[in-house]
């Protein structure tokens, strides 16, 4: 699940905001268990213990279902994300572009793949000639199992100026042939043929809808990704952060024209779990892949 620093979060920190219920997750993570078992565990009444599981449903951390004369509940999310505000630079000047998925340059993928836009899938699923469909300049959702897809965008910066920053943002995740909340993947991650570095997707996510997915998306396939954001300056390139590696702004070849990003599951790679891009119009953020370059004009 993931979550953002607004009102419509609120309802999942008010959730949380007790004992009990942290409780209750923490013995759910071990099992499924019906409303006395809980009840007796937690040494409270069915009533005040359904109440919790009411608060826990409402924000999509549990739910419900009837077995017999039983409830039996259990957790609908593996992990809950929290994103802050985007932290604005000041210092420099800044221009920005951004990339719809659909709008890969060269490409090498295996199934499990397919695209899709906010009319329905683009060509047959799981075919990667349809990669090549003149229908992908519209999607808003690529997945594929193993290979890569490469992106190029103009570099608007003149040649004059000196680049010290570069931030690259995309919401992407794992790829299961239906969903897999607890599936990792390896996305290596290069500019200009230089990799920056290893993420791994923690998993391909189905416990609640994606926020701008069209209303014909299956509500079983992958929903929404996670947002991440890389950052490479003088010191190294991060992720949300984090350290990714020792690549610093340096490293990367400016071309006076273009700009290029490729997302890649290699095939030695430790964990082999596909990637699934998000762009507009479907997951959690409604954005394409963002490239933001600052910079500063040289004398």
């Amino acid at each position: 699940m993931e979550l953002e620093i607004n009102d419509d979060s609120l309802v999942v920190f008010k959730a949380l905001s007790s004992s009990v219920r942290l409780r209750i997750i923490q013995l759910l993570s071990k099992k499924k268990m019906n409303l006395k078992n809980l009840s007796m565990e937690l040494g409270l009444s069915e009533a005040i213990v359904s109440m919790h599981i009411l608060k826990l449903e409402e924000a999509n951390i549990v739910k419900s279902q009837k077995k017999g004369k039983s409830k039996v509940i259990s957790l609908k999310v593996d992990t809950i994300n929290i994103r802050f505000p985007e932290k604005i630079f000041k210092a420099y000047d800044s221009v920005s572009t951004e990339v719809p998925v659909g709008h890969y340059t060269t490409f090498n993928v295996e199934p499990t793949c397919g695209l899709a836009s906010s009319e329905g899938f683009i060509g047959d699923l799981d075919e990667p000639k349809f990669f090549m469909d003149p229908g992908r300049m519209d999607a808003g959702v690529i997945w594929f199992g193993k290979g890569y897809v490469e992106y190029q965008t103009p570099n608007f910066i003149k040649k004059q100026s000196k680049i010290e920053m570069i931030e690259l943002s995309m919401e992407l995740s794992s790829e299961f042939p239906t969903s897999n909340n607890n599936w990792p993947s390896d996305i290596t991650i290069s500019l200009n043929d230089v990799e920056l570095g290893t993420w791994t997707s923690p998993g391909d996510f189905s416990d609640v809808r994606g926020k701008y997915n069209p209303s014909w998306y299956p509500d079983e396939t992958n929903q929404y990704g996670l947002l991440e954001t890389i950052r490479i300056d003088s010191k190294g390139s991060f992720i949300n952060a984090n350290f990714l590696s020792g690549v610093t702004i340096n490293d990367i070849p400016n071309d006076p024209t273009t700009w290029k990003i490729k997302f890649e599951i290699k095939p030695d790679a430790e964990n082999i779990g596909g990637l699934t891009l998000f762009g507009k119009g479907f997951g959690n953020y409604d954005q394409n892949i963002k490239l933001k370059i600052y910079y500063s004009s040289e004398n």
